[in-house]
């Protein structure tokens, strides 16, 4: 457990990919899902291209496609979706209940084949994205105005813009290369477009970053009172862009910088009338309550499709091989559009979820929510409390002044929240922190 540093790690995911090996016996998606609840499912949809690939990014998502690629991307997607859907079966109603495009960037699609992809969620896969939250990330490149109107036709509910920042020179220094009128026309094309939720994504800890150019880059995006908004520390991760330079990205001055620069975000928008749903997470507080929550999803029942696309059962996470260098996720895009339909109906990677890990990722996935965990729901699912199964864990956030003193409510103070970075981290298990630790990065 080390809780020396407030940026061990971002925990979007539990247990993250590099925790997943291939599966040897290589199960039958449709005997993984037959005794699983399939009445309250989630949806994502990944788009492994972006126009230019950020310095900060360790995302699955390669730079461009060749001609051909994106149609057979789709063509891939569309197998599978119906190799799924059909694993599924009809015994029972598979509903969903939320849908989200991801990646990559989404919108890096033309117009047309956003449709496309839309008629894949509804007709290959079973989602009526009109009828659930649809949520879609974009970049201020592809924010166009024919694709935002694709997306607001298809039901889309939720916009996530990544702007990282509004001065043209943290932008350069983070390897995102982009024009503020370039931003400013896609925030505006987003509002024409009558998207219910615009979220804007900003960075700090950006190189040259003072309090004072942050605070202008959270006034630039309040101008367009966005219904939320995510604030993210920078990151400096092995085969990114930021990556391959020289630099103190340890050092303790550097976690001192984006603390504080978290703080004076974080209280900036308190006092603007948003509310704190996660460290990273801030809603306006008249928003409707239509936005994806941020890692919010305790419970199983996640459908991935597309490559870099992760699924969950309540025994098993599962997905396709993961990398961050450019020659291997290419490799593996290459692979995934040649793979015939009946490939897609069994699960190749992944890890199999015990009692303990499935005790491990509720707690960790609850507490890094601002309004905690409810100790009595906790209980009623496992049968036992968080402290009898965490004591170690929860006694040294307790001991750091992490935790609030509630015997109904496991919640984090304001510091806890701010160290989520930290305490995600060391809610992991010893074995997965081992496997991690072994993954080869490629």
């Amino acid at each position: 457990m080390n809780l020396s540093t407030p940026y061990e790690s971002y925990v979007y995911a539990y247990p993250h990919k590099t925790a997943y090996r291939p599966l040897p016996e290589r199960p039958e998606l449709r005997g993984l899902w037959a005794e699983q609840p399939k009445d309250a499912l989630s949806l994502y949809l990944h788009i492994p291209f972006c126009e230019v690939r950020c310095g900060f990014c360790n995302l699955f998502t390669r730079i461009g496609a060749p001609e051909g690629l994106t149609t057979a991307y789709l063509d891939a997607l569309e197998r599978q979706a119906g190799a799924v859907r059909g694993a599924l079966g009809d015994e029972e109603p598979v509903r969903f209940t939320a849908a989200a495009f991801g990646g990559g960037t989404p919108t890096f699609l033309t117009a047309s084949e956003l449709e496309r992809l839309c008629d894949i969620a509804e007709k290959a896969a079973g989602a009526d994205l009109r009828a659930v939250p649809l949520s879609v990330e974009a970049s201020p490149a592809t924010a166009t105005a024919d694709r935002l109107a694709v997306l607001a036709d298809r039901g889309t509910t939720r916009l996530s813009l990544g702007v990282q920042s509004f001065m043209p020179a943290e932008a350069r220094s983070a390897v995102r290369p982009q024009k503020r009128a370039e931003v400013e026309a896609a925030l505006s094309g987003i509002r024409e477009a009558a998207i219910p939720v615009l979220n804007i994504d900003l960075i700090y800890g950006i190189d040259g970053q003072t309090e004072e150019s942050w605070r202008y880059s959270l006034d630039a995006a309040l101008a367009w009172r966005p219904e939320e908004l995510y604030l993210y520390p920078l990151y400096v991760r092995p085969l990114t862009g930021l990556g391959r330079r020289p630099a103190d990205a340890s050092s303790a001055g550097w976690d001192e910088q984006r603390l504080r620069l978290y703080r004076a975000g974080r209280d900036h928008l308190l006092a603007a009338g948003y509310e704190q749903v996660s460290m990273r997470m801030f809603r306006r507080a008249d928003a409707p309550a239509e936005g994806a929550e941020d890692g919010a999803c305790q419970t199983d029942g996640m459908i991935g499709l597309g490559c870099g696309a992760r699924s969950y059962t309540a025994g098993l996470h599962y997905s396709f091989d993961y990398a961050v260098g450019m020659s291997e996720i290419r490799g593996i895009i290459d692979d995934y559009v040649r793979r015939p339909e009946e490939d897609f109906a069994r699960a190749e990677r992944g890890r199999w979820i015990d009692a303990e890990e499935a005790r491990r990722r509720h707690l960790l996935q609850s507490l890094l929510q601002a309004r905690g965990m409810p100790v009595a729901e906790y209980r009623e699912r496992f049968g036992s409390g968080p402290w009898e199964d965490f004591p170690v864990e929860l006694a040294a956030f307790a001991e750091r002044g992490w935790l609030v003193d509630d015997a109904e409510l496991l919640r984090l103070t304001p510091e806890g929240l701010a160290h989520s970075d930290a305490a995600g981290p060391a809610l992991f298990s010893a074995d997965v922190r081992a496997t991690m630790a072994a993954y080869e990065r490629k």
